[in-house]
Order: structure tokens, then C-alpha cells, then sequence
């Protein structure tokens, strides 16, 4: 998962297009970024059903359902039962940040459908790997650049912002953007469990 998180919008999708054509399946765009709603409808619209196109850090309702009408199709929530609700009612899935095994409960039995680990980095793999026991059927994604060590771990999907794009989504000249999609297929092989990249290697 790539975070794409802007100023301004209007350069998101030409870097989703490098994305893309690294492997990159799931983007969430910001909706504090200015035009970040357009930008879901554009890059849904360019890319097709291969990349699905999320709306990250919504926090009311209101965005919510906006971010809905704007084609996005997995909002990604910070600990907010209410947000889970109001889109889980709309049959259209839903992911919720959570730290504490508590709150991942609570997104969980709320409907998300999957919970993001935030801040992951704060606990560390140590930490993902405590979280099945209590928590077995809860699928949990992290937000780092250490891909490999979580996936190890546990983690069913990793979410990169900065360390994947280096500004490419703030400033998306071809000098940014050349490099991204062999970023992008390196994340991708990072973030493969060592046992599937040498299986896939066969």
C-alpha cells in the first residue's frame, strides 16, 4: 500500500501511474490534501480495477461519505467505532488504525475490515508478534519501510509513505518519478515473507 499525502492533488495521479506499473495495488490518497477527492475519482478512473484506491485519515462521518461519493473504496480510519460504522453499513470495506490490542477489538467488532497497526514503528516487530494470540482472526497491516521484518511477523499488509515516494507525490517531476516504479518492485519484494520469495524464485 502506498500513502500518497500532498499539498496539493493535482500531480497525484502521474505518480500513481509509476506505481502501478511497480506492483503497487492499493494506494490511499489523504482527503486533507487539496483535491484529494478528484484525485481519488481520477487515479480510479485511469488505473481500472487492477489498483484499488483508498481515502486515508478520515476522521467524521461526513468525510466518510464523501470519500465514498468520490469512488474511494476503502476508507482508512484512526480509532473511530463511528466512521467503521457508517461505512461498514454501506457494505464497502473499511480499515481502522489501532495500537492497543483494545482498540484493534474495537475496530474489529465496529466492521472494519482489517486494522492498521499506527504508530508501528513504536513496538517494533516484537510487539505485532504479541497480537495474534489475544487477537487470532484479526487480519493487521503496519505502516513502516522495514517491510520484510513485519510480514515476518505477522503483519497481512505493509502501508509506505515518504520512504517509498521521496517526494515524488509533493513534487512529481520526472526527476521524481523515474525511479519510483523500481522503488515500488523493491517494496514489493521486500515485503515478500523470505519463504515466498525463495519459493517464488523456484
Amino acid at each position: 500500500m502506498a500513502v500518497l499525502r500532498s499539498a496539493d492533488a493535482s500531480g497525484l495521479p502521474a505518480t500513481a501511474r509509476p506505481l502501478a506499473a511497480g506492483g503497487v495495488t492499493g494506494l490511499e490518497i489523504t482527503p486533507t490534501t487539496s483535491g484529494a477527492l478528484d484525485a481519488v475519482a481520477e487515479v480510479r478512473g485511469e488505473l481500472g480495477p487492477e489498483v484499488a484506491v483508498g481515502a486515508d485519515t478520515v476522521v467524521t462521518g461526513a468525510q466518510a461519505r464523501d470519500a465514498l461519493a468520490a469512488g474511494a473504496q476503502f476508507p482508512v480510519t484512526p480509532v473511530d467505532a463511528d466512521v467503521v460504522r457508517t461505512v461498514a453499513e454501506t457494505g464497502v470495506t473499511c480499515h481502522s488504525g489501532a495500537w492497543t490490542p483494545t482498540e484493534a477489538s474495537t475496530a474489529w467488532r465496529a466492521g472494519a475490515a482489517a486494522v492498521k497497526l499506527f504508530p508501528a514503528a513504536t513496538g517494533g516487530p516484537a510487539y505485532l508478534r504479541q497480537l495474534p494470540a489475544p487477537l487470532p482472526d484479526l487480519p493487521i497491516g503496519v505502516d513502516i519501510h522495514q517491510a520484510r521484518e513485519y510480514t515476518g511477523a505477522g503483519a497481512h499488509a505493509v502501508g509506505v509513505g515518504s520512504p517509498l515516494l521521496r517526494g515524488a507525490d509533493r513534487n512529481p517531476t520526472s526527476r521524481h518519478l523515474d525511479r519510483l516504479t523500481e522503488r515500488a518492485c523493491a517494496l514489493l519484494e521486500a515485503a515478500s515473507p523470505v519463504g515466498h520469495t525463495e519459493e517464488a524464485a523456484r
